[in-house]
């Protein structure tokens, strides 16, 4: 899957801070993984038609890329995007595992949910402004985990990121990153959940003083 490497490769093309990454999979093996990079940036838009409108900021489109890796358990998925979220220097790692949305009982919101993992807008249905996507099974993957569940993993970078400047871990490098290998292993996948698993990976062993 080489996670890191695609991120790093990413962020070497936009040459802007991330604010969020996330990993989504269908719960099925062999499916593929969706990547997406919330980048902290806004574009200038406005005034092609009129000269004399007001420009207006708008968010930088996020960026999705599909993995085709081969994979028999979520776990193995797991271990690269925690070695990922240690070697960019995130605080934590989270991980929500859901349910199918066409399970009976689901409730709308767990088919929202469902939709804005794997990048879809559902208020502006087949809009695609908010996203430029390489991934062209996503929507078989949207619908595999409607009926399958799903797994996403989110961390929030230090290294490249918004958070450089923010980050107060006595794990960090001077660059915001950390040293492989990472400390923490997958956990196993049991029932889907209603509460998220958070992976701690961040340190503080100083004290720290309020300022006055």
């Amino acid at each position: 899957m080489n996670l890191l490497a695609t991120i790093l490769d990413q962020i070497g093309g936009m040459r802007m801070p991330l604010y969020a990454v996330t990993v989504t999979v269908a719960r099925a093996a062999d499916t593929p993984a969706l990547l997406m990079l919330h980048w902290h940036g806004f574009r200038r838009t406005g005034g092609d038609a009129d000269p004399q409108a007001p420009m207006q900021a708008q968010s930088v489109p996020g960026s999705a890329l599909q993995f085709n890796t081969r994979w028999l358990r979520v776990e193995e998925i797991e271990a690269e995007v925690l070695d990922a979220a240690w070697q960019m220097g995130a605080w934590d790692m989270e991980r929500r595992d859901r349910r199918g949305c066409e399970t009976i009982g689901a409730s709308s919101r767990e088919a929202l949910e469902c939709r804005q993992a794997f990048g879809d807008n559902p208020f502006k249905p087949g809009d695609e402004a908010h996203l430029i996507a390489e991934a062209p099974d996503r929507g078989e993957m949207l619908r595999v985990a409607a009926r399958k569940g799903y797994v996403r993993w989110q961390f929030r970078p230090v290294r490249d990121s918004l958070w450089r400047t923010l980050a107060v871990d006595d794990t960090l490098e001077a660059d915001g990153s950390r040293k492989p290998p990472c400390p923490v292993s997958p956990r196993r996948l049991t029932e889907p959940e209603r509460a998220p698993e958070v992976y701690r990976l961040g340190r503080i062993d100083h004290i720290i003083l309020p300022s006055r």
